[in-house]
């Protein structure tokens, strides 16, 4: 709802922009003069003043010798002061026709010709050309400027003139019609005897000639104090007004002029008079403003300045957010072609090959659908010594006896009641043998060789965590597809250059190792953010661990099929991150490698992870406004720019990845639809951390990768993975063993007992087993021995050390995650 307010909001905002600046295209083009057969001749030869009011039709001149000099288009913040000026320095006045929309930009500038003596009218709102507007529209365009004008200044006119007007002479059947219509509202239309044309520039001296009446003619002349440049017009006046009077011209308003010239014609009442002018009555010189009129006035006047302010903060933010991305797409690039490079050189090695035993982690919270891949994924491996510890979280859908019944020989299956990821995950890393940690997601295939590559950086010892490479799976549908294409750019390629600044946010929940010792050393994995990946990854980096990427290790997960489900995976996440971000935030004041991701890290990635996404729609919202107000060519031209540095940039991610340059077709679709999708995301995100809510695990529908297979293991060489366009992987730089999986752990779990009841699958037995811990036990920490330390792993069942197990939710070396058992 909120998100569908803002973007109303922001269309109503930008009509409002390009209505007030008239950049709706046809209708402010100048048209030619039409049939004049309709429009009385005495109009057409009479006076530059037409008065239709109370149904009369009759024009006006000024007495002889008589100037007025009027403007239109402004006011104008540079130009109109100076022409107020050269006025004021030969006392003269002149009539401001003012544009409505440029008095409420500016109304202590209309504040002033009044103050100065000088008479206002009316130019319209907009600057249109009348004749292509509704009747409607063209009352609005003379109310809306005389009632910004009232607020401005106080004052109200009586005159009116219409943008593309000229002489008598040019009135045809349509202006004419305009004429009457301003005649039924009250207004007087002034048009002119003389143009300066000084809207063409040709020069002071021209300007003058153009503007200097015949003999002792009166003139109402047409100049301009906005529109454009106009210093030929300010030097034009100066030394025309002088030497106007030198011939004996005063120079009055429009208003003065007329009731001169009723004067006049009253005084010489005896006489035939050419036109008829005994309707109109002395004018009043800027009458008082009705109350409510100026009330009106303020209104629009704020609307305007608000939608001037927005647009502008619009435009600056489509500035900010262009270079933003410029900047940070090159920086990408260097980082992570530099990391690429580096990887890819014959001679790359973390380390001596680690060959260490394995414990892989897998939370499950039904997921009937694809748990048994998933597991025999994990299993059959090409690693010499893995065991996967199975957590079942309180499923429903019989998620454990899937498990149980595919018999494999190093999984274990632990139940325990629903207490969310971050509680099964600290269940597993307690009950894990080993101290290197694989975590995996339970809808995730890995590849044969995903575990032994993920734990090759282990050879560095200041490693203390590995992110792997996700890869969508299931492609088949557009929205999947999408996510693909995020996946490889915005994931992946990110993961390059948060390496190479040493400030690795996330390891991944589908594909991530960790030592045990860095786990404990952050108290596990915390439950007091719903990304608890992004969490404890943080934590990490802070507690001065490395976090690297191992682009060779993939896992092959299923994505979202529907919007529906997209929506609230990236609802969690993004509001996750948002969270971890703001827990880990007095890092920006610590020292050390704490204070190091807190001033690197953090605002990396507030500014690119979070800002950026949610300055990105500013990009649409000025493409929409471009093809729409402005030059559609060059909107196209900037969009298309954009674009094609993104296709670069997805091509670099593609080709780092190996992968196929196809789905990259669908991008420009994904810039229409899927964009927008993430960025309600953010918003609700955003909105969300704002007022503290929390939110659950949530389990997205899930349909598998591939089918459910008997309960007959696979052998090495069995199809796990889903069949996609980069399969078979890269062959590997370190000889695989195969093997089939055997065995158990060698030890028991070295963490401390607790007198908490769970239970416990032995796959040799293939019974559940309860155990329940004495207290006042010996606590064994995370690098002690337990009492059947060095016992092979085929000396007996695991409820041969049952007592030696923790409570389900105990977090490696007492962290802070949930304890809830039953």
């Amino acid at each position: 709802m909120l998100g569908t307010l803002l973007i109303g909001f922001f269309v109503a905002v930008l009509v409002v922009q390009a209505y007030i600046n008239a950049e709706f295209k046809n209708d402010h083009v100048q048209t030619e003069v039409g049939d004049q057969a309709g429009v009385p001749a005495a109009i057409r030869a009479g006076g530059p003043i037409i008065n239709t009011t109370g149904g009369q039709e009759s024009t006006s001149r000024l007495p002889d010798r008589t100037i007025a000099l009027t403007f239109d288009d402004g006011p104008d913040p540079t130009w109109t002061p100076k022409i107020l000026k050269v006025l004021r320095d030969n006392d003269a006045h002149g009539t401001f026709f003012l544009v409505g929309s440029q008095v409420a930009r500016h109304p202590e500038l209309t504040k002033q010709i009044v103050d100065g003596g000088n008479e206002l009218g009316l130019h319209t709102f907009t600057h249109p050309n009348m004749q292509r507007l509704a009747p409607w529209r063209r009352e609005l365009e003379l109310s809306q400027n005389q009632v910004a004008i009232a607020r401005a200044t106080g004052v109200r006119t009586n005159l009116a003139r219409f943008p593309y007007s000229s002489k008598n002479a040019a009135i045809d059947e349509v202006n004419w019609k305009l004429v009457k219509e301003a005649g039924k509202l009250g207004y007087l239309v002034v048009v002119n005897d003389k143009d300066s044309e000084d809207w063409k520039r040709p020069g002071a001296e021209r300007i003058i000639e153009n503007a200097t009446p015949a003999g002792t003619d009166s003139a109402v002349i047409l100049f301009h104090d906005a529109g454009g440049e106009r210093s030929q017009t300010v030097a034009a006046l100066a030394e025309f007004i002088p030497k106007m009077k030198a011939r004996g011209y005063r120079f009055t308003t429009v208003t003065e002029g007329l009731n001169l010239s009723i004067a006049e014609q009253a005084a010489n009442a005896g006489k035939d008079r050419a036109e008829s002018t005994e309707a109109i009555s002395p004018l009043p010189l800027n009458p008082d403003a009705p109350k409510h009129d100026e009330w009106r006035g303020l209104a629009l006047i704020w609307t305007v300045r608000l939608a001037d302010g927005l647009v502008l903060a619009v435009a600056t933010l489509f500035v900010v957010v262009g270079a933003l991305t410029i900047g940070r797409t090159a920086l990408l690039l260097l980082l992570a072609t530099r990391h690429a490079r580096q990887r890819r050189r014959p001679d790359w090695r973390w380390g001596p090959p680690v060959t260490e035993p394995v414990s892989v982690i897998v939370p499950a919270y039904n997921e009937k659908e694809g748990i048994e891949a998933a597991v025999r994924s994990l299993a059959c491996g090409d690693y010499p010594h893995i065991e996967v510890v199975v957590v079942d979280d309180g499923s429903t859908d019989g998620t454990a006896d899937l498990v149980d019944r595919m018999g494999l020989p190093n999984v274990r299956v632990v139940r325990v009641p629903n207490g969310g990821k971050p509680n099964a995950l600290n269940t597993g890393v307690a009950l894990a043998r080993h101290d290197l940690i694989v975590t995996v997601d339970g809808d995730t295939i890995f590849e044969d060789d995903s575990i032994r590559r993920l734990v090759q950086p282990f050879a560095d010892p200041s490693v203390g965590a590995v992110a792997g490479n996700v890869k969508v799976g299931n492609r088949s549908s557009m929205v999947a597809l999408w996510q693909h294409i995020e996946y490889v750019i915005g994931f992946n390629l990110d993961r390059r250059l948060y390496e190479m600044m040493n400030c690795m946010p996330t390891v991944p929940g589908a594909i991530g190792a960790f030592r045990r010792e860095a786990l404990a050393e952050v108290g596990g994995v915390s439950d007091e953010t719903l990304a608890e990946d992004t969490d404890v990854t943080m934590a990490l980096c802070r507690a001065g661990w490395r976090v690297v990427y191992e682009e060779n290790a993939k896992a092959w997960t299923e994505a979202p099929t529907t919007l529906e489900q997209l929506y609230r995976q990236r609802y969690r996440w993004s509001y996750g991150t948002m969270q971890a971000m703001w827990k880990h935030r007095r890092s920006i004041l610590e020292s050390g490698a704490s204070g190091r991701f807190g001033r690197v890290g953090l605002p990396f990635l507030a500014l690119f992870g979070v800002a950026l996404p949610m300055l990105a729609p500013v990009v649409d919202i000025m493409l929409i406004y471009g093809l729409v107000f402005w030059e559609l060519s060059e909107t196209m031209v900037a969009w298309l720019g954009m674009l094609a540095l993104q296709m670069f940039t997805a091509a670099v991610a593609f080709r780092f990845d190996k992968e196929s340059l196809g789905p990259l077709l669908r991008l420009p679709l994904q810039q229409f639809a899927y964009r927008q999708l993430m960025y309600l995301v953010l918003l609700q995100s955003a909105t969300t951390a704002l007022t503290g809510g929390r939110l659950r695990w949530h389990k997205l529908n899930r349909a598998g990768l591939v089918a459910r297979s008997s309960p007959d293991p696979i052998g090495p060489g069995g199809t796990v993975a889903p069949a996609v366009d980069t399969w078979p992987p890269v062959g590997p730089d370190i000889k695989p063993t195969r093997r089939t999986p055997t065995g158990r752990a060698v030890a028991p779990p070295a963490v401390p007992p607790r007198s908490v009841p769970f239970q416990v699958t032995s796959h040799r037995t293939g019974s559940h087993q309860a155990a329940s811990h004495r207290s006042g036990s010996p606590q064994a920490g995370p690098h002690q021995a337990g009492p059947h330390q060095g016992v092979p792993a085929q000396a007996g069942p695991y409820d041969d050390f049952a007592s030696e197990l923790p409570s389900a939710g105990s977090p490696p070396a007492g962290g802070s995650g949930p304890v809830r058992a039953g």
